[in-house]
C-alpha cells in the first residue's frame, strides 16, 4: 500500500477515535456505565469510575474528591464498603458489591440551574501559597464559581468542565450537568459513637452505638514534621467556617513568622470550613483547601478532609465523642 493510503487509514481511525473518547463522560454515558476491571482506570476518567464514585459517595463511603478515576482514594472506599456489607472487600469491584450499590438505582447525574449566590463571590484572584501571605485577605473565598460549583458537588474542577464543554460557569441562569451526590431519604445525619483515625492507612471511620460502619472517609493524618497524636481522644468543640490561628511555638518549616496570626474564614482557609476540636492541644479534624490532594499531601499534625467530608463527620459528632488513634499498617 502506497504512504498515502496508509496514512488516510491512519487518519480514518484516529478521528474515529476522538468522538468516542469525547463522548465518553457525557452525563447519558455516566448513567449507564457498568463498572468492571475493564472499564475502572487509574490513569483516566471513565464514565465507569465516576458512576462508582458518585455511588459510594451518596452511601457515605467517601472516595474524596470525585474525578472519574479509579485511585487510591476510590479503592479504600470500596473495600470499606464491602467491609460494611458484610461482604469480601478487595481492590476489584465484585458483583456481589455492585449489586448493594445499586439498591441506589437513581442517575448519577442532574441538572442544575447556575443561581446568582453561585456567581456572586467575591472570588479571590489567587490563593496565596504561604501562610503568611493570607493573614491579610478579609476572606478566603473562592477563585472562582467554576471551583465554587465543582466543591458543592464534591467534583474536580476538570470533571465539571468535562461534563459541560465550552462553558465557563459565570452566568446565573445557565442549566449544567453536575453529578448528584444527594442522599436518597434525606433525614438527620446518624451520629457517631465513635471515631476511629488510622494513621498508615490515611483514613476517618465512624462507627455506631452497636460498632456498625456507618461512614468512611480518607484522609491526610500527620506529617514527619509533626506527627499525628496516639490513643484515645474526645471531641471537644465543632466550629464551622473557622478563623485560622497560627501559633509560632508550631515551627512549621514554612512560616518564617515569630508572632501568632490569624487568618479569615472561608472555603480556602488552610482548616477549610469546619474544625473539629480534639482534646489534645492544636490538633483537630478540619477541612482543606486542595480536595485532590487528601491522601497525597502531608497535614500539619492534624486530619485533613474534604470541606464536605469534614462538614459529614462534623454533623455526626458532639462534644464528647470518642476518637481513637491507631495504626493499621498490621
Amino acid at each position: 500500500m502506497c504512504e498515502r493510503g496508509q496514512i488516510f487509514i491512519f487518519l480514518v481511525f484516529a478521528l474515529a477515535g476522538v468522538p468516542a473518547l469525547a463522548a465518553e463522560m457525557t452525563a447519558d454515558a455516566v448513567n449507564s456505565a457498568q463498572p468492571s476491571t475493564k472499564t475502572l482506570s487509574n490513569e483516566k476518567p471513565t464514565s465507569a469510575g465516576g458512576r462508582l464514585q458518585v455511588l459510594l459517595d451518596r452511601a457515605h463511603f467517601s472516595p474524596g474528591e470525585i474525578d472519574g478515576k479509579f485511585g487510591e482514594n476510590a479503592r479504600k472506599a470500596l473495600r470499606a464498603y464491602a467491609e460494611a456489607q458484610q461482604l469480601p472487600g478487595s481492590d476489584a469491584l465484585t458483583a456481589e458489591v455492585w449489586k448493594a450499590l445499586l439498591a441506589d438505582d437513581r442517575p448519577a447525574t442532574a441538572t442544575y440551574t447556575i443561581a446568582e449566590q453561585d456567581v456572586a463571590g467575591p472570588f479571590l484572584r489567587k490563593l496565596p501559597s504561604k501562610l503568611e501571605e493570607m493573614k491579610d485577605i478579609p476572606k478566603l473565598g473562592f477563585t472562582s464559581p467554576r471551583e465554587a460549583l465543582a466543591e458543592k458537588f464534591h467534583m474536580s474542577e476538570q470533571l465539571l468542565a468535562t461534563l459541560n464543554p465550552g462553558r465557563h460557569f459565570d452566568r446565573a441562569g445557565d442549566i449544567i450537568v453536575v453529578v448528584d451526590t444527594s442522599g436518597g431519604a434525606g433525614g438527620a445525619p446518624v451520629q457517631a459513637g465513635r471515631v476511629e483515625i488510622d494513621k498508615s492507612r490515611q483514613t476517618v471511620r465512624l462507627f455506631d452505638k452497636s460498632n456498625a460502619l456507618i461512614g468512611f472517609y480518607p484522609a491526610t493524618v500527620g506529617s514527619e514534621e509533626k506527627p499525628s497524636p496516639s490513643g484515645r481522644l474526645k471531641v471537644t468543640e465543632v466550629s464551622r467556617n473557622p478563623t485560622y490561628r497560627y501559633n509560632p511555638d508550631y515551627h512549621f518549616k514554612d512560616v518564617r513568622s515569630r508572632k501568632p496570626f490569624t487568618i479569615k474564614p472561608g472555603p480556602n482557609n488552610p482548616v477549610g470550613t469546619v474544625w473539629i476540636n480534639l482534646s489534645a492541644e492544636g490538633y483537630g479534624i478540619h477541612g482543606t483547601p486542595s480536595p485532590g490532594k487528601i491522601s497525597k499531601a502531608q497535614s500539619h499534625g492534624c486530619v485533613r478532609l474534604t470541606n464536605w467530608d469534614a462538614e459529614r463527620v462534623a454533623a455526626s459528632v458532639s462534644k464528647g465523642t470518642q476518637v481513637a488513634f491507631v495504626d493499621g499498617s498490621g
